[in-house]
């Protein structure tokens, strides 16, 4: 049985500092690969015609709707989801070659390992954070509101298999850029809950939510075996649930 052709898809804005990176990463399993650019200001698309990505411009409406717009781009049915800031590694790599090869079922999740200001974070509930990334765009679409897309499988498909290996995450460089991106996702966590219906915010998601967040990533998911990195993610995460939860409620207010 002869492998399935493979399209690599990834959404950008602004990557020229990581692209690359990801691109050459997918060249060994990629018959394809789609970069769907929301107008980049600085060389994203330069290169990723480079590396010999075919680039389609559209504007971001959403990471739902730019994701299922950059799977429908795909010429192949068989799809690898990647961000700007992913990279395979190549036990992940060899992984998907043989799901090409033998492909089953629906859909496979991968596990992404991720680097927080030089550190890979292995606690704290930041791994293995699997995902599903390859699957069939005929048995699913990618879901969600504002904050926190998904790819779903319809019903009645079998559950996603696993595969061995890690997506290396390269997230956040800096103290500086985490706090930046909290604010920003905060903001839209604050309107998906607004959208939800969620109007009343108490004491208890103020107060005790966060405190819960910081206690659970820290201690019992043990992100203090991440040396500083677990403390700076369960403090500004805990920070972020406060944020949310603030902002929804002076939207309440206004």
């Amino acid at each position: 049985m002869p492998a399935v052709p493979l399209s690599v898809v990834i959404i950008t804005f602004n990557e020229e500092a990581n692209i690359a990176r990801c691109l050459e990463a997918v060249r060994a399993v990629a018959d394809e690969v789609v970069v769907v650019d929301s107008f980049s200001t600085d060389a994203t698309v330069e290169i990723s015609r480079q590396w010999g990505a075919r680039v389609v411009q559209h504007a971001f409406e959403g990471y739902v709707q730019q994701k299922n717009f950059a799977t429908a781009q795909a010429r192949y049915d068989h799809v690898l989801q990647l961000d700007a800031d992913e990279v395979l590694t190549e036990e992940l790599r060899q992984s998907i070659r043989q799901a090409k090869q033998h492909w089953h079922g629906a859909g496979y999740t991968v596990a992404r390992l991720t680097n927080y200001c030089g550190t890979w974070v292995r606690h704290g509930g930041w791994y293995p954070d699997r995902k599903l990334r390859l699957y069939d765009r005929r048995l699913g679409q990618w879901e969600g509101l504002l904050l926190h897309e998904r790819y779903e499988l319809a019903i009645g498909q079998p559950a996603p298999v696993p595969l061995v290996g890690d997506v290396l995450h390269y997230s956040y460089n800096s103290v500086e850029q985490h706090v930046q991106q909290l604010n920003r996702f905060t903001s839209i966590a604050a309107d998906e809950l607004w959208l939800r219906g969620r109007r009343q915010v108490s004491v208890f998601h103020l107060l005790l939510k966060p405190w819960w967040k910081f206690v659970h990533g820290y201690f019992l998911r043990r992100g203090f075996l991440d040396g500083f990195a677990g403390l700076s993610i369960a403090m500004i995460s805990a920070w972020g649930v406060f944020l949310k939860f603030a902002k929804l409620k002076t939207k309440a207010s206004a």
